[in-house]
């Protein structure tokens, strides 16, 4: 063996065997979940249709990063996805000097969530609070304005599906 691969070769050896692995691809959902279901979160604000877009996100998320299969039905899924969004809190951060206008807006979202195994209720994931948060631009130009607060509500909702499959399946 070549003296420059022998060094090379023990710091994988020792890699693989202290438990490195890359971010985002462990599971520490148990191996008999097979089936996840994401029913509509609950809503605990004043906004319309936030629920909607985080449900659908964290299924997608799912989905795409995750061994699971996300059924619609929560009697013949494994485990439930169970999430609440507890505040919602939206204000303007930047302003425009000629016109005292808003040119920014900041979201804050405050969700409760947690993955339960449906058939023993055992709590698999919780994490009572989780803080997401969001900024978006406003035109001034009021021929230009166009609303921009369901697409920053759908920026928000695909940070949140991202954070909560990782956080779900490295239970960190």
């Amino acid at each position: 063996m070549n003296w420059r691969v022998k060094p090379t070769v023990a710091l994988l050896l020792t890699a693989t065997g202290c438990g490195y692995h890359i971010a985002g691809k462990a599971d520490a959902v148990p191996k008999s979940v097979q089936t996840i279901a994401v029913p509509p979160f609950k809503n605990l604000t004043v906004r319309y249709k936030l629920t909607d877009y985080l449900a659908e996100s964290v299924s997608r998320e799912f989905i795409s990063r995750s061994r699971f299969l996300v059924v619609p039905d929560e009697s013949k899924a494994d485990a439930v996805l169970n999430g609440a969004v507890i505040s919602y809190v939206s204000f303007p951060i930047i302003a425009d000097q000629r016109t005292g206008r808003a040119t920014a807006i900041q979201l804050f979202v405050t969700m409760q969530v947690s993955l339960v195994n449906r058939a023993t209720k055992e709590i698999l994931f919780s994490r009572p609070t989780f803080d997401f948060k969001q900024r978006y631009e406003i035109s001034v130009d009021q021929q230009a304005y166009f609303e921009e607060s369901n697409a920053g509500l759908q920026r928000l909702s695909a940070d949140v599906g991202r954070d909560i499959v990782s956080a779900v399946l490295e239970n960190f």
